[in-house]
């Protein structure tokens, strides 16, 4: 009788396939090496780009971040010197994405890829020794503190390409992601600075963004119409905050993640399939019962890390649950409705970002 794989050899299994599968798809035929930037997505033959009709800041970003994670620098530095494509040499600051042609296409400055921008910097920076890229840490946030500020120390989520302000209320999710970038950028750099402004940052998200009866943070404003909770962002936040350590103290978000957690993991996550659902109402009633991949990595890093063991004894279970219902020969099932059936069949370039994140926060033998 075959032995029951323990925790680090389901979790090796998972890397391989990353080195063995994902990782060529985007250094061969998701790349686009005259450009030097990722295809937004290629089909589900793991071969075929899509028609291109733009690319992003966000997923040059992030494609930098993972080959820089991966130790392939060579990569990355490719990636580094493409974000250029995107910089606004005027006025500052990084555009949404340019054309096929690599021309400025739409010119929004977002929060979300400036905090991406930081993210990969901060990460390929550390690893590579560039001073260039740990420079472009500091650069954009600053801009991002100068540029973005919005009321009670949160941030605009989106602002026209000249900074100045759109209609658009702050976001939880471009905020969550500069949570992420400005604690990368503090392990990178040491800067005593970024402590001050993700202590400043998290005391505004818990003061806008915290769902009382749950400890959820919700997408909108609390009370804001037709809000929604997102398990797969409550296993994100929770990862978030463990990294955190004292940095967030004061918050009160550790405790209202721990309350978040256990919400998600009761009703977010179909007891069928272990599936994590996209959306879930105020009342912890589904609202959108899609099964997307990188709500399902979440979980799995927000497993890995939780202080109680009974709930870490889970992981295992879960990724034999996760392999084979969103991994393939080819790559991975981007979307999935809740009866199994496929909802989206491209994988996007962002994607890598979500399964690396994951993989590296698996125990190891």
């Amino acid at each position: 009788m075959n032995a029951t794989p323990t925790t680090p050899e389901l979790a090796a299994a998972l890397r391989d396939h990353f080195a063995r599968v994902i990782l060529p798809i985007w250094r061969g035929p998701g790349f686009n090496a005259a450009l030097g930037l990722p295809y937004e997505a290629v089909a589900a033959d793991g071969r075929t780009p899509l028609p291109v009709v733009r690319y992003r800041a966000m997923a040059c970003a992030r494609q930098m971040f993972v080959f820089a994670l991966s130790g392939e620098m060579q990569h990355a530095q490719r990636l580094f010197e493409s974000l250029n494509l995107f910089r606004d040499s005027k006025r500052g600051g990084w555009f949404y994405s340019v054309d096929a042609h690599g021309v400025p296409l739409d010119t929004t400055k977002d929060l979300y890829t400036h905090a991406f921008v930081v993210f990969a910097c901060a990460e390929y920076g550390a690893r590579s020794g560039n001073d260039d890229a740990l420079s472009i840490v500091h650069q954009a946030s600053s801009l991002i503190e100068d540029r973005f500020g919005a009321d009670d120390g949160l941030l605009h989520a989106a602002l026209a390409a000249d900074f100045s302000t759109t209609n658009s209320m702050p976001l939880q999710n471009p905020l969550m992601h500069l949570t992420e970038a400005w604690l990368a950028a503090r392990s990178a750099t040491g800067d005593a600075a970024f402590d001050t402004a993700l202590s400043k940052l998290g005391n505004a998200i818990a003061r806008t963004f915290v769902h009382r009866p749950t400890g959820c943070i919700a997408e909108l404003p609390v009370g804001s119409e037709d809000n929604r909770l997102e398990p797969g962002h409550q296993f994100e936040w929770f990862w978030l905050v463990q990294q955190a350590g004292d940095v967030l103290n004061g918050s009160g978000l550790r405790d209202a993640l721990a309350r978040a957690f256990m919400f998600a993991h009761e009703r977010g996550v179909d007891a069928a399939t272990g599936g994590v659902h996209a959306a879930l109402d105020e009342a912890g009633g589904i609202k959108d019962s899609t099964q997307r991949i990188w709500a399902q990595t979440e979980y799995l890093r927000a497993l890995a890390v939780h202080g109680d063991a009974a709930t870490r004894a889970m992981l295992p279970q879960q990724i034999g649950r996760f392999q084979p219902r969103f991994l393939s020969a080819q790559g991975w099932i981007e979307c999935k409705r809740q009866t199994g059936e496929v909802a989206r069949e491209d994988m996007p370039s962002t994607t890598p970002y979500h399964l690396a994140t994951a993989y590296a926060a698996l125990p190891e033998a």
